[in-house]
């Protein structure tokens, strides 16, 4: 599959599997699955016919990794990034001492007043590298990357998770644990 199409169909899937599951007639099961034929005969009803082989092309080929197979392969999820009430029955995990967050340079007066917050998310998403955090600034501009100090947030009680593809989530970075460690030349 050419990658053009890759991100098409990756588009579309998590814009209904993270967003709008109801566009396709699709309830999400606990822990966000869908069962695959139901979801490929979805596709097919709303002008993206896909065959099981492609959809496996995509859970293994996106970059992103925001797709993934429950342990027998016939259900499948967005891993993180839903705007619709859906509980990923993640258990808490303990954080690395360190994580990261990428932005765009103009989200970062309000990220040093008010913190990291959700928005219309489920959670903060913390990358566990710089240079992903980076990539994901990137994605909103000239990036500015944080520093979160995930080991005195998790001495404080707070909870963390991390999804099938690596992405730490929480419910909020108060500003105390930031520090700019990156921001573009100039700024």
């Amino acid at each position: 599959m050419e990658e053009t199409q890759l991100v098409r169909i990756s588009k579309f899937l998590s814009k209904h599997l993270r967003h709008q599951p109801q566009r396709l007639s699709l309830t999400l099961a606990p822990g966000g699955w869908v069962d695959v034929g139901a979801l490929l005969a979805a596709c097919a009803a709303h002008g993206m016919p896909l065959k099981r082989a492609e959809l496996d092309e995509v859970v293994e080929r996106n970059s992103k990794q925001r797709f993934s197979y429950d342990e027998t392969g016939e259900r499948i999820r967005a891993n993180q990034g839903h705007s619709v009430e859906v509980d990923l029955q993640l258990a808490p995990l303990a954080p690395p001492d360190t994580l990261y967050h990428g932005t765009g340079e103009h989200a970062v007066t309000a990220i040093l007043r008010q913190g990291l917050l959700k928005m219309k998310r489920h959670h903060v998403h913390l990358s566990p590298d710089i240079p992903t955090a980076r990539m994901v600034g990137k994605r909103h501009g000239r990036p500015v990357i944080f520093q979160v100090d995930t080991a005195t947030m998790a001495n404080a009680g707070m909870l963390f998770y991390r999804s099938a593809n690596g992405v730490w989530l929480t419910d909020h970075v108060p500003p105390q644990y930031l520090t700019i460690i990156e921001k573009p030349n100039g700024a």
